[in-house]
């Protein structure tokens, strides 16, 4: 996408208007159907404008600082999403923290890396990134997920439930792991997540936007999240009900909950792929899925331990399962810095497996 010099698309910040609109009404009253049903095409036009932006501020700050402001600014509000219905009570919440942040795993390691590297395979037939980058990304990622929803099987009385010092052992220690990674990436070692030499496509030839467009785009990009996860929060006690009356498990809502919070993220990696950007694509991925846990289970321990409410971490043994499996298979794939279809391929398929025995245990 070319970014635009002397302004914005009338819809770029038309549609986060509407949804704050929307937001605001729903809100104020009890929301019919019909504004429901309006609010659900409003937030799926919100995301293309969040992503919109979202380009617009990477192409202002360059890589890998852009991603990041993406990958950071959309686990904040997937954090303020959690932290409100872990408050609201009810019976699940206290597994909501663990299936949401797994799902976003999940979704992006399986489903949105196999489907940047499916759709870039097809057009480009061989890509290729840093391998530095990827494998410190994914040596942090492994960390991560086995201290926090590993490990809570083996160390607790309770099962998968930290006491309140291991949980904030837990915390301090995802802070560290991701503090270091952010550092890594933006100062210390940061030629190891840009595009190599000859690669990145037109859009990083063209002349970067002015500092009053990225800075008017980077607040309407906090907008539009606002409005994404305000609205998807609005749509859940419905989305619960639909899940109820299915009588399907309730962790698929913690699925779609990650999946509205990552949709602006997961348009704009596609997006990059399919321009022969694949850099960009790995950094808005793999920086997504550290930064959901890195900054997640810091913020909703911290919740628990002062309010008392009950969290638990740990995975099931299925669920165990499929990480150790996406683990392995993420080295594999991405070892050699180079990636075809086929290794999009089998990153969706393990994606609809875990879809699939999601909805039928």
């Amino acid at each position: 996408m070319q970014v635009p010099q002397a302004g914005m698309p009338w819809w770029s910040w038309t549609w986060p208007a509407l949804a704050l609109v929307l937001l605001g009404a729903a809100l104020m009253t009890e929301p019919p159907v019909l504004l429901l049903g309006a609010a659900g095409v409003v937030l799926v036009a919100t995301v293309f404008a969040a992503v919109f932006h979202a380009e617009v501020v990477a192409h202002r700050v360059g890589e890998p600082f852009g991603t990041l402001v993406l990958a950071l600014a959309v686990t904040v509000i997937e954090v303020a999403l959690i932290v409100s219905v872990m408050l609201g009570g009810g019976s699940g919440k206290t597994e909501l923290a663990r299936d949401t942040v797994f799902a976003a795993v999940m979704i992006i390691c399986n489903g949105l890396v196999g489907l940047c590297l499916l759709s870039g395979g097809v057009r480009h037939r061989v890509q290729g990134f840093r391998l530095h980058g990827a494998l410190a990304a994914l040596a942090v990622l492994a960390a991560l997920v086995t201290l926090t929803l590993v490990l809570p099987n083996f160390v607790s009385t309770a099962g998968p439930v930290f006491t309140a010092p291991q949980l904030l052992f837990a915390a301090a220690a995802s802070l560290v792991l991701y503090g270091s990674f952010v550092f890594v990436q933006t100062v210390r070692h940061r030629d190891y997540f840009l595009p190599e030499s000859g690669t990145g496509g037109e859009k990083e030839h063209a002349a970067p936007p002015s500092g009053r467009l990225a800075l008017s785009s980077f607040g309407l990009l906090l907008v539009c999240l606002v409005a994404v996860v305000g609205l998807a929060k609005v749509l859940t006690p419905t989305l619960e009900w639909g899940i109820d009356g299915l009588g399907i498990p309730k962790a698929v809502s913690g699925i779609v909950i990650a999946m509205l919070v990552l949709m602006p993220e997961g348009v704009a990696a596609v997006r990059a792929a399919r321009a022969d950007r694949l850099q960009t694509s790995m950094n808005l991925a793999l920086g997504s899925a550290l930064a959901s846990i890195g900054l997640t289970i810091p913020a909703v321990a911290l919740v628990s331990v002062l309010t008392g409410h009950p969290l638990a971490l740990g995975l099931g043994p299925k669920d165990q399962v499929l990480l150790a499996l996406t683990l392995l298979v993420a080295v594999i794939t991405l070892g050699t810095g180079r990636t075809t279809v086929l290794q999009g391929i089998v990153h969706l398929v393990i994606f609809a497996s875990f879809l699939f025995f999601a909805v039928m245990p």
